[in-house]
């Protein structure tokens, strides 16, 4: 590996099943990206070096900085769990460098608690990012929607706590198999299918229960079964929201995608909080950057 002498270099955001590349110049702009699904999950045992090269063939050859599942028991290297309140200088300062590849790996951040115990690997680097840009005030609520939605709260510009909820990963397994697979099949987006669903699972004292009464709705001709996927989402994430708000509900700064950016952002609305959407491209680099700069 012979980097160029330019002061670009490749951040990537490595998830377990999608993989986010981007160069980025010397004053932490996006200067090409690439998005695809060659997560974790995907590279086989000993070929991070041969997927590294493909990457530096397509964005050129520079150094290289990855955050996420590629750090972790699944990926390439396994990098510690920084103890919350963490920073991104201290994320930096427990990086792990694979020297031969040119590549430093950042560690994730976990929780132990009386409340319970929780990790995570990428999305602190969107949330202390969207700080360190000004997209968030140092004070925030913070939401990441995805397989694993994070629920990050800052204090003066740290992670002081988070928690997980696994909403995307329990939509996919009632897509997958069960009772309720047959029906899902169909679009999920913002409607009065969704906002039904969301308004349902916010009040249900039993999540079960909300998310069989899909199954009955279509059954007996309440519910067209186009629209069960939307009503079935919009119980799983208004469950997940109410949860998360409580009766506080106040200003929530999303950092997603535009599709799951805009469920959130209508479910949180609904439930009578107020989403402000952050793009997640831009916060991921704004952290990678800042995080670089402290190496």
């Amino acid at each position: 590996m012979n980097p160029t002498a330019s002061p670009d270099y490749i951040a990537i955001d490595w998830g377990t099943s999608r993989r986010r590349a981007y160069r980025v110049d010397a004053a932490g702009r996006i200067l090409a990206r690439i998005e695809d699904d060659c997560g974790a999950r995907s590279v086989a045992a000993g070929g991070y070096p041969a997927v590294l090269a493909g990457l530096r063939d397509a964005l050129g050859p520079l150094p290289v900085i990855a955050a996420g599942m590629v750090g972790s028991q699944l990926g390439w290297q396994s990098t510690p769990y920084l103890s919350a309140p963490v920073t991104l200088a201290a994320l930096a300062g427990a990086a792990t460098r694979v020297t031969a590849e040119d590549c430093t790996l950042t560690p994730g951040v976990s929780l132990d608690a009386a409340e319970g115990c929780d990790v995570m690997r990428g999305e602190e680097i969107q949330a202390l990012g969207a700080a360190a840009a000004g997209l968030v005030p140092p004070d925030a609520l913070v939401c990441q929607p995805g397989t694993h939605s994070k629920w990050i709260t800052l204090a003066d510009g740290r992670i002081a706590t988070f928690r997980s909820v696994m909403t995307g990963e329990l939509f996919a397994l009632l897509r997958g198999d069960g009772s309720l697979a047959m029906l899902l099949d169909g679009p999920v987006a913002v409607g009065v299918a969704f906002r039904d669903g969301v308004s349902a699972g916010a009040a249900a004292r039993s999540l079960g229960a909300a998310l069989f009464g899909t199954r009955a709705a279509v059954l007996l001709g309440r519910l067209p079964v186009g629209n069960a996927a939307a009503y079935a989402s919009g119980v799983l994430i208004g469950a997940e929201i109410a949860g998360e708000l409580g009766d506080a509900a106040g200003t929530v700064y999303i950092i997603a995608d535009d599709r799951l950016g805009a469920l959130y952002a209508e479910a949180i609305g609904l439930l009578g909080g107020a989403a402000v959407r952050v793009d997640s491209h831009t916060a991921f680099v704004a952290g990678i950057h800042a995080l670089q700069a402290s190496l």
